[in-house]
């Protein structure tokens, strides 16, 4: 591994801790150190006391504390590249603050239209009713382009969410994000970067509602049961632990995706003593299945062990007021169950009607025969399918 070793003083940790978050507890070195981040190659300052970072294959990655805002170590932190479903996070960052939690939305054809063949998908379905909650469950577990959909025609059109994402990734400081997909699919002219991703998920984490979605390890789907729910599990292996991959302790979250273009990539928090570290990784070159998992940990490893005495290479700006999500409501009362209400409140004329009406489509057989190949790919999407765009199950 070929280091940029450039001598420099270490940041000191706040006063009152090191994941102290409020404004000016840790303070930066008077020293230029953007420079040092927009170097190629790998970015450390070495000290005796301090291990150099692991060698790892991933095109990009960034190592930053949390609290203090200090990168102790980074590789082509500003290199342009496709970012998959780790943009979600600034979908989130964006959309995820505008709902409350038990908002009720019906999803809709008009919600599902737009989703690109291969997307992965959480599995809702049309005419069923959601709370915003479920969504957000579809988005962080099973990266799902319908729920993405689903929330960004509740935002005001796929369009225009583009546009607030872009604007959020501006206000942040995330100058080499271009959005053309708002779920992150592989879209001409979509980049983002390590160090941009690391914005976002430190954006993210500051919301309680974003921390508790990416820490969630399972849920059902919808989420108060009924003859339509079912179980999803996140696909992020180094939080549940799976396909070979062994948990990781204290990890939050916060997410991870795939793309045949943008290869596998991974925004990852985790929390030791009290002190928070975020990991970014794109594109391991390895050729292991898990390497974005497994390289991931080994940066997580090495972060714990030097940060308490590493050197900055880099500082993220700090956050102002403006820059922390408002939220509308953070959910505050138990769940009431919509669709097994729904189920209980069935009638007998319900029951008459559903009869009259599988009558009716019997008398339309050949017309559906005829739409054969269209009901096909309507079935297909109904299904909660294996992730294309996230981890295969």
């Amino acid at each position: 591994m070929s280091l940029l070793a450039v001598p420099g003083p270490a940041a000191a940790d706040g006063p009152h801790g090191v994941d102290d978050l409020r404004p000016g507890a840790h303070v930066a070195d008077p020293v230029d150190v953007s420079s040092r981040l927009d170097g190629r190659g790998v970015q450390f300052l070495p000290r005796r006391d301090v291990p150099e970072p692991p060698d790892v294959t991933a095109l990009s990655w960034m190592v930053t504390d949390m609290a203090s805002g200090k990168v102790l170590a980074a590789k082509d932190a500003h290199r342009p590249l496709p970012p998959a479903s780790t943009l979600k996070a600034l979908f989130a960052v964006t959309v995820l603050p505008k709902f409350s939690q038990e908002a009720v939305h019906t999803v809709s054809l008009r919600d599902l239209a737009g989703i690109e063949a291969g997307s992965s998908l959480a599995g809702l379905k049309e005419d069923l009713p959601y709370r915003v909650a479920d969504l957000w469950h579809g988005v962080f577990l099973r990266s799902g382009s319908d729920a993405v959909h689903t929330l960004a025609t509740m935002n005001g059109g796929w369009d225009k969410t583009i546009d607030d994402m872009q604007a959020t990734a501006r206000r942040l400081g995330a100058r080499d994000t271009t959005v053309e997909s708002a779920d992150g699919f592989d879209t001409p002219g979509q980049f983002s970067s390590a160090y941009d991703l690391t914005l976002f998920g430190r954006a993210g984490l500051t919301d309680p509602d974003f921390a508790y979605f990416a820490s969630t390890k399972q849920a059902e789907l919808p989420e108060d049961g009924g003859r339509d729910a079912f179980g999803i599990q996140n696909t992020n292996r180094l939080l549940v632990g799976s396909h070979g991959v062994r948990p990781y302790n204290g990890l939050i979250g916060v997410k991870n995706g795939y793309t045949t273009h943008a290869g596998n990539t991974l925004i990852a928090a985790a929390r030791r003593d009290g002190r928070t570290l975020l990991v970014t990784v794109m594109n391991p070159q390895s050729g292991s299945r898990n390497a974005v998992y497994e390289e991931t940990r080994s940066l997580l490893d090495w972060g714990f062990e030097a940060a308490p005495r590493a050197a900055a290479v880099g500082v993220l700006p700090v956050m102002v007021p403006g820059d922390e999500p408002q939220r509308v409501a953070h959910r505050s009362q138990p769940v009431t169950p919509l669709h097994k209400a729904a189920v209980a409140a069935q009638t007998d004329a319900d029951a008459h009607a559903r009869y009259w009406w599988f009558l009716s489509a019997a008398g339309a057989v050949g017309v559906i025969a005829l739409a054969g190949l269209g009901t096909g790919l309507w079935w297909r999407r109904r299904k909660p399918p294996a992730s294309r765009d996230g981890e295969p199950d």
